[in-house]
């Protein structure tokens, strides 16, 4: 007669073997059967292959519990492909007689492992199974099965007695009643004071020892109990931990014949059909009102507090396993300490007995016995709990418990009512937690795409270290911090904290600044971190209003990119909250994005400060100050992060009371002009100093442009010396070699250009060059610029040598800085995009007072 069945079908893919696998274990010790779940795993597993993999269909498995077996079939829909390796052979024949050889290999293993097995064949059917036999039930365990209907009880075989022998609390022998004296044949005087153990064989099974079981508040079961004849005797007996009148700790076991079992047995315990289970219990209805699968977190809460007021209890907490199955989270609990143990993991299979089985319903009638049997309820004054596992189809999905202060609170039938209303409502919560499951991923590749954007859109390694911990918090953790690693030896350095409130930032930078840094190792995935509660801790400021509440849970995410480390992302919880597992793989995502970005940003950031050095070191120094003259100057290099291009300007002194000054116009733009340009501002200083006239200097200089040979590049330059009178004029001598021309401002508005043009530089090897001579009178100016002005383009229009003429007319009586200004807004305002050429702007004005 089968009393129970369980059937699960597995598609034709790689995992269908594993997931059977794991289906059949879980049945097997679903019904308290593990002595036969080894082979029936090995058989599955072998079978299933064959229909998946040989066969090609989807597997059906189905196991059923009968009286004295345990039947497992194997059906494919495809018989006709796999007849060749069932049928019309025999066992002895050479194809099975092959240990290594496929075929055959499935019924070799059931012929060697089971009881009995065959073939069945229907149309489009073919169904292998086979039988194991149950071993004889092994003393020492219980059962979680309701009472009988009537309580009616076996008949009892001759008298019944009653052995009530009483322990102390070290297990020695303090009472012996008659019963015992005849059911053991040993008088009382003869067994006073021994151990209990010398006289009790307990049965060698996992679980409790008899120490153990002797402190625990009530247990049940059988043993074996040395006679005095020699014998024997199979006992079942009742242990019982109380005080006597003098409140010495002592235990009372109560106990009959095997074959009178019935008179001690609880009632819970006793056997049942599982027609009288399904009538005999009370179900439980845990879901009230609409389930809805956009709501886990509320749909988990309510089940846990109708749990509780269901069966009465102080608490009640519902855990769902984690997706590699691993271990358990808890997503509900009422009457716990909630924000203290919210997404608190626990191993599935942590349990050191099978009544701590989380693939099993088990009652514990006091934990104060055992206080690790329940770790989430250690430091509770809560003693008696329910746990019953949810499962679908066989695969365990979460587990649901329930708790009582009072010790002994609950029973069987009480574990079955709740294990049954656990059935109804595994499948619902299965689908709600896959469709939690799909939103957090669908929310993470969403969150992912919006933070490699923002990664992307800066190269600034410090707004880059801000981002890293802004899109951090709140989604991942209530705090960030961002260590890098610019030289390995050195270690880790804080760069950047950041919390979800404001307030507490400066304390907790202060705090990591005390704490040692994290090691900056390359190891994947995320690694606890506790340095900064055991600074806190070794400081006295655990609980400072600064720091209370404020670490939780710390991980520590390696930043690494190019194949080395260059940072650390540290994330941390509130106190008493742990990360959940799809946070922390969250995390690492980022992590490696982040890491990317910060590489990108560092190396721009150490390349533009090396360009920006090599740049600054081509503009002059300080221009200085000459008296009688107003000078201006106005720069800007076109191309985005260039300080210096192929424009340039200078003024210096070249002895006592004679200045130079340049403005000239490299070929292109860019490096490559930058470096023509600091050949010509260094070479124009040398040479003027050497007391050259002006053409003299721009021939020296011609010859040391065209000697750089495929780096050379044609030059236009205005170079002129200047020297101020006593009568407050200003004397100059100019040279214009293919510059734009300069402009005198007179003080009555009139404009005329100031030189003649000449051949530029770079191009030729023997240049005929003048130098023309020049006044400007007080209140006069003369404007030198670089084509960048006079080239300013709008479309097929430019401002030209006229437009600015026409500026330039109207700056009569401004000082040489608002002339440079004007100058600079017109080409500015010229048209509406930005200048694409470099521009220079050098503005000489001789004041109408002598300057001293």
């Amino acid at each position: 007669m089968v009393t129970a069945r369980a059937a699960a079908t597995f598609e034709p893919v790689d995992r269908s073997a594993a997931a059977a696998r794991g289906f059949v274990r879980d049945a097997l010790l679903g019904w308290d059967l593990p002595e036969v779940v080894d082979d029936a795993v090995v058989l599955v597993s072998e079978l299933v292959t064959n229909a998946v993999v040989h066969a090609g269909t989807a597997a059906e498995v189905a196991c059923l519990r009968e009286e004295e077996t345990v039947r497992i079939e194997v059906s494919d829909r495809h018989p006709e492909r796999g007849q060749d390796s069932f049928a019309n052979v025999t066992l002895n024949s050479d194809r099975y007689a092959d240990p290594d050889g496929e075929g055959g290999r499935g019924l070799l293993m059931c012929s060697a492992l089971s009881s009995s097995w065959g073939v069945e064949y229907a149309a489009g059917r073919k169904t292998v199974w086979f039988r194991l036999t149950l071993p004889e039930q092994q003393p020492g365990t219980r059962y979680a099965l309701p009472s009988l209907p009537g309580g009616e009880l076996p008949a009892a075989d001759g008298l019944v007695r009653v052995a009530v022998v009483q322990l102390d609390d070290h297990g020695r022998i303090r009472h012996w009643n008659a019963d015992a004296e005849s059911l053991f044949h040993r008088p009382a005087d003869a067994v006073f004071g021994r151990p209990w153990a010398e006289l009790a064989v307990w049965p060698h099974t996992p679980g409790l020892g008899l120490g153990d079981t002797l402190r625990l508040a009530r247990w049940e079961g059988s043993y074996t109990v040395r006679g005095g004849d020699g014998s024997a005797r199979e006992v079942y007996g009742t242990h019982v931990r109380l005080r006597d009148s003098e409140g010495a700790p002592i235990v009372l076991c109560l106990l009959v014949r095997e074959s009178d079992r019935a008179v001690l047995r609880t009632p819970g315990t006793a056997a049942a059909s599982t027609e009288a289970v399904t009538t005999a219990v009370e179900p439980l209805d845990l879901l009230v009102g609409p389930v809805s699968p956009d709501d886990l977190s509320s749909l988990l809460q309510r089940i846990v507090e109708r749990a509780r007021d269901l069966l009465d209890a102080d608490a009640a907490y519902l855990m769902l396993t984690s997706e590699d199955e691993t271990e358990f989270e808890l997503r509900a609990a009422t009457g716990l300490a909630g924000p203290a143990r919210r997404f608190a993991r626990l191993p599935i299979d942590g349990g050191a007995g099978r009544f701590d089985s989380a693939r099993l319903p088990a009652v514990h009638e006091d934990l104060a016995v055992r206080p690790g049997a329940a770790p989430l309820l250690a430091g509770t004054d809560l003693r008696s709990l329910i746990t019953v596992p949810l499962k679908v189809e066989g695969r365990l999905t979460g587990s649901l418990g329930v708790a009582a202060a009072p010790p002994g609170r609950y029973d069987n039938e009480d574990a079955l009512r709740l294990q049954f209303a656990a059935d109804r409502i595994a499948l619902a919560l299965e689908s709600a937690r896959l469709g939690e499951l799909e939103r957090l991923r669908r929310g993470s590749l969403s969150f992912l795409v919006e933070a490699s954007d923002l990664l992307a859109g800066t190269l600034e390694h410090e707004q880059t270290l801000a981002l890293m911990a802004q899109m951090a918090i709140p989604t991942l953790a209530s705090w960030c911090a961002v260590y890098t690693t610019a030289d390995a030896a050195a270690g880790a350095e804080l760069a950047f904290v950041l919390h979800e409130d404001e307030d507490r930032i400066d304390a907790l930078r202060a705090l990591l600044d005390k704490s040692p840094a994290p090691e900056a190792e390359f190891s994947p995935g995320a690694c606890p971190w506790t340095a900064p509660a055991d600074t806190a801790r070794a400081l006295g400021l655990a609980d400072s209003p600064e720091l209370a509440g404020l670490l939780g849970e710390t991980v520590v995410l390696p930043l690494s990119a190019r194949n080395r480390v260059i940072g650390l992302l540290v994330l941390g919880t509130r106190r008493g909250v742990r990360f959940r597992q799809e946070i922390l793989e969250l995390g690492e995502d980022l992590s490696r994005r982040a890491a990317l970005a910060l590489d990108n940003s560092r190396l721009y950031s150490e390349r533009t400060a090396t360009s920006q050095a090599f740049q600054r070191a081509l503009l002059p120094p300080e221009l200085p100050k000459i008296p009688g003259v107003e000078v201006e100057v106005f720069y800007q290099a076109a191309g985005e992060g260039n300080e210096v291009g192929g424009d340039f300007y200078d003024l210096f002194p070249i002895r006592e009371g004679t200045y130079g000054f340049a403005i000239g116009d490299v070929c292109g733009t860019g490096p490559e002009a930058a470096s023509v340009t600091g050949l010509a501002r260094n070479s124009l200083r040398l040479l003027a100093r050497e007391g050259l006239s002006a053409p003299q200097v721009l021939t020296r200089l011609n010859a040391a442009i065209l000697d750089e040979g495929s780096r050379a590049r044609f030059l236009t330059l205005l170079y002129g010396e200047l020297t101020p009178r006593e009568d407050g004029s200003t004397a100059l001598s100019l040279v214009c070699a293919g510059h734009p021309l300069p402009l005198r401002l007179r003080t009555d508005g009139q404009v005329d250009q100031a030189a003649s043009p000449q051949p530029l530089l770079g191009v030729m090897d023997e240049l005929d060059l003048t130098a023309e001579e020049l006044v400007l009178a007080p209140g006069e100016v003369l404007l030198c610029v670089t084509d960048g002005v006079t080239e300013r383009r709008e479309g097929r229009r430019m401002l030209g040598d006229d437009g600015l003429i026409e500026v330039l007319t109207g700056c009569a009586g401004l000082t040489a800085g608002a002339v440079a200004a004007r100058v600079h807004r017109a080409v500015e305002r010229f048209a509406p995009e930005p200048p694409s050429d470099d521009m220079a702007i050098l503005t000489l004005r001789i004041p109408t007072q002598r300057l001293n």
